[in-house]
């Protein structure tokens, strides 16, 4: 349930519009909600504490354990979200619902993106290394613009032709989050960080050769960044950039410097 929901119902039960059996009612699934036959247990007061819902990782669920967790979610009025969503269990759950929006290549799925807030703040700047790294890129921009940022996208722009990132600078410097997508050797951070002021934050990918370990040279390199600024989320989580940077670009005014 929502706070602007929740104050709405309290303020109707002052007026005497509402009783408070019934208020009662609509508040009786907080904190949690039990689901025993899908073998969950969902947090419907989080969008309360921390100002956005709970997230389904689809991975590891079968698509009917997803549908039920979306469908229960979904009736708080929030925004669901559903990460790392295979194309086939997609099917089925884009079925079971009305105007849900599933992405192939972040793998995610939104229910409910009328009840995302309005967008606001310093955009969310989204950088990819390079193609392959789009997936984690698009899961970061997909979360950030449901929990209310604005967001923007520059693809392709890694160390290997550096020139690339040239013309994109303007947008960096005036962003309120830059989030970085690279595997490799993970350097793009560095160089981002270094021509602007912004935050970064790094998100190694295992994109890779050999000694690239899966993302874990990436990961290394962008904990050891030479840049100050560069926050560094674990490998491939484009989901925890686009939170956090979200989380900290929607409370910027947009004329902040």
């Amino acid at each position: 349930m929502r706070a602007d929901a929740v104050m709405a119902l309290l303020r109707a039960v002052a007026a005497g519009e509402t009783a408070p059996e019934e208020a009662f009612e609509a508040l009786r699934a907080l904190p949690v909600r039990e689901l025993a036959h899908v073998q969950a247990t969902l947090d419907t007061h989080r969008s309360l504490r921390t100002g956005v819902p709970e997230v389904i990782l689809g991975e590891g669920k079968t698509a009917a354990q997803i549908v039920e967790i979306v469908a229960a979610l979904a009736e708080g009025e929030v925004p669901v979200l559903v990460t790392r969503l295979d194309a086939e269990k997609a099917k089925a759950v884009v079925s079971a619902f009305d105007e849900p929006s599933y992405d192939p290549i972040s793998r995610t799925l939104v229910v409910g993106a009328c009840h995302a807030p309005a967008p606001k703040g310093r955009p969310v700047v989204v950088v990819s290394a390079g193609t392959s790294d789009a997936p984690v890129a698009e899961e970061a921009a997909v979360t950030a613009r449901l929990w209310g940022a604005r967001v923007e996208r520059i693809h392709d722009v890694g160390v290997a032709g550096l020139h690339r990132l040239t013309p994109h600078l303007r947008r960096l410097q005036s962003a309120g989050v830059v989030v970085v997508c690279a595997g490799m050797e993970g350097a793009l951070p560095s160089v981002v960080a270094g021509l602007t002021g912004r935050p970064v934050v790094g998100v190694p990918t295992s994109v890779g050769y050999g000694a690239s370990f899966g993302g874990v040279a990436a990961l290394l390199g962008m904990l050891c960044s030479c840049a100050s600024g560069v926050a560094v989320v674990n490998i491939d989580n484009g989901f925890g950039a686009g939170h956090l940077a979200a989380t900290i670009a929607r409370e910027l005014p947009e004329e902040s410097a």
